[in-house]
């Protein structure tokens, strides 16, 4: 239970300016950044002279691309320096040039462009130069349109039934459509996508054995041909493993799932590195095929760095609640005798003292683990010492995108001082979390949500059975690559049972703090009583809204984001009670080397504080 901290704040009129000048900031990063023009202006009187042109250079066109486009590529361009340049030469330049320019309209699609060049030899100064000034202005006409596609197939693909799916998916989905505008680089592209298709499954040695485009000028035309070779549908051979020294080669079998006679798909081996990568054991890991083996069905070849046996991590920090912070980790990649994985945590501060051991078994061949943990905790609310432990044995299940456990858990709580006895419960849970982002630690899109659901009784003179539930769920929503996304939180749960007196504090619901209602300290909104002290209660609702907007520099993005937020959360004991504690404000995303970091000034409406708020890493 909490007791409530008188709020000392800004002044009113003085938060208001504060918040006004931040989100000028941060809903206009751009135009920040930009105005610099004063600082330029003494480098402007260092510039080099301009060296004299031989002749100056124009193109026209109705289209602002083409023009870039044919301004920044003709080869016209490079002999503009050129003092000794004289007419004859440019003339025969300038027909070289009528032609270049035609290629290179027909790479965008334009083949029968309308090309007028004048040279107007009265205009010479110093910025068309001695030769006067070349004009050229085009037509690019429209563009030219597919009118056939033609496709042949060779290999295994042409006449397995098994492959037809994967052909018609091919020819479906291809980039260049009959009525789609040709263009060189859209023909490159699309048949690079259709090789990938190819490759993607069942055909890794699959090849472009022909293409061809041919255009028929006179009717703005293109037929395109494609021809590609398969080679034999690939199964997958033994694994040839190599670095496993430490945590031996069953181990990498399990977290690789790549069993012999699978038919081949490439993102099955892209997942077993992932997942191998991800345990932990491993400092860097490779998976491929070897392309010198049996080409229907190659070994599999698995390079591994491993992890040091045992690493100790040790940190210094600063709270803005309890001031400095000491903290120590230590893992032991496998414990002598039992051969699991530990992980033991300490870390210290004036308010909140911890412990925790974790263990976990090496995964079985369904990727399931067994795990066990213990954790210890004293933490200090509002004066009041709250000392809680919590046992767990169970089983999990950790994926790219579905985390799954289920286990048995025992808590024990205790306010000291005389004001609470012991409480303690036994329940068992079980927990589903889906990730559905576009891209981790860096996601800019997608979904995730995540489910616990639990059901115990307490221990005691009086047991009272009880059910524990909660969702959460992140959505991020694009809105543009220079307008950012938004950020969508929602956390509701709750405890269906008769009396919650005797369950312990760490079953109920606290919010407040980095991920959830910010301006608020961690765990500091719950229930308050008669008696002013704030508990932990039966019902939790909270929610946030942010809009995550790129920092441009000179018009490039870079690795930073500014941030406005409003986030509102209640804990209650009765729904009809609900009185969310609002908090909103302005912050600043760093795409840093360890990770997401997260800085956030946010104004707490109820207490009149602001609060600074410092997190790092993305987790759901």
């Amino acid at each position: 239970m909490r007791q409530p901290a008188r709020p000392v704040g800004l002044p009113r009129t003085a938060l208001t300016w504060l918040l006004a000048a931040l989100a000028a900031l941060a809903l206009a990063p751009s135009w920040a950044l930009a105005q610099t023009p004063q600082a330029d202006a003494p480098a402007a009187q260092n510039q080099t002279p301009t060296i004299p042109q031989a002749f100056g250079l124009e193109v026209r066109s109705s289209d602002e691309g083409i023009r870039d486009f044919l301004t920044q590529h003709l080869d016209l361009q490079r002999y503009r320096s050129l003092s000794d340049l004289d007419e004859m030469e440019l003339t025969r330049l300038l027909r070289e040039a009528d032609v270049q320019a035609r290629e290179l309209l027909g790479t965008l699609g334009f083949f029968k462009p309308a090309l007028r060049w004048s040279h107007d030899k009265s205009e010479q100064s110093a910025s068309t130069g001695s030769l006067g000034q070349v004009l050229v202005e085009v037509d690019t006409g429209p563009a030219a349109r597919i009118s056939e596609v033609q496709w042949q197939w060779l290999g295994d693909v042409a006449d397995d039934p098994d492959a037809r799916a994967q052909r018609l998916a091919v020819e479906q989905q291809w980039a260049l459509p009959v009525g789609e505008t040709f263009s060189q680089n859209g023909w490159s592209r699309a048949k690079n996508q259709a090789l990938s298709q190819l490759l993607a499954e069942r055909y890794p040695w699959g090849r472009i054995l022909h293409s061809l485009a041919l255009v028929d000028e006179p009717n703005n035309l293109v037929r395109l041909w494609l021809t590609l070779e398969s080679g034999p549908a690939v199964r997958l051979g033994t694994l040839q493993i190599s670095g496993a020294e430490k945590y031996g080669a069953t181990q990498v079998e399990r977290l690789a799932r790549l069993p012999v006679g699978q038919m081949y798909r490439q993102n099955d081996l892209l997942e077993a590195q992932q997942r191998l990568v991800t345990s932990g054991f491993y400092d860097s890991v490779f998976v491929s095929l070897d392309a010198q083996g049996n080409p229907a069905q190659p070994p599999v070849k698995i390079e591994l760095k491993e992890s040091l046996r045992q690493k100790w991590v040790l940190g210094l920090g600063v709270r803005s609640d309890s001031g400095g912070r000491v903290s120590a980790e230590h893992t032991h990649h496998s414990v002598p005798g039992l051969h699991w994985r530990s992980v033991s945590k300490l870390s210290l501060d004036k308010d909140l003292q911890s412990a925790s051991l974790d263990l976990l078994a090496p995964p079985d061949a369904s990727l399931w683990r067994w795990n066990t943990s213990a954790k210890f905790d004293r933490e200090k609310l509002f004066d009041i010492p709250l000392q809680s432990q919590r046992w767990r044995a169970g089983r999990t299940k950790l994926g790219e995108k579905i985390d799954r456990s289920y286990f048995v858990q025992y808590d024990s709580a205790r306010l000291q001082g005389g004001l609470q006895a012991q409480r303690e419960s036994i329940s068992a849970n079980y927990g589903w979390t889906r990730r559905l982002f576009d891209s981790l630690p860096f996601p800019s899109r997608g979904l995730g949500v995540g489910i616990e659901l639990g059901s115990g009784v307490t221990l005691g003179s009086q047991s009272e059975p009880y059910v524990r539930w909660l969702v959460k769920g992140l959505g991020l929503v694009p809105l543009g690559s220079s307008m950012g996304r938004l950020a969508v939180r929602a956390d509701i749960g709750g405890v269906v049972s008769r009396d919650t007196t005797n369950l312990p504090a760490t079953q109920l619901f606290w919010t407040g703090g980095d991920n959830s209602v910010r301006g608020y300290a961690p765990n500091s909104i719950g229930v308050t009583d008669a008696t002013g002290v704030t508990a932990p209660g039966r019902y939790l609702a909270a929610g946030s809204l942010e809009w995550q907007r790129p920092i441009r520099y000179k018009g490039q993005a870079t690795d930073w984001e500014s941030a406005v937020f409003v986030d509102a959360g209640t804990v209650t004991n009765d729904t009809g009670q609900l009185k969310p504690k609002i908090g909103y404000g302005l912050g600043a995303r760093w795409r840093s080397p360890v990770g997401p970091v997260r800085i956030d000034l946010a104004y707490a409406q109820a207490l009149h504080k602001l609060r600074l708020h410092l997190s790092v890493g993305f987790t759901f």
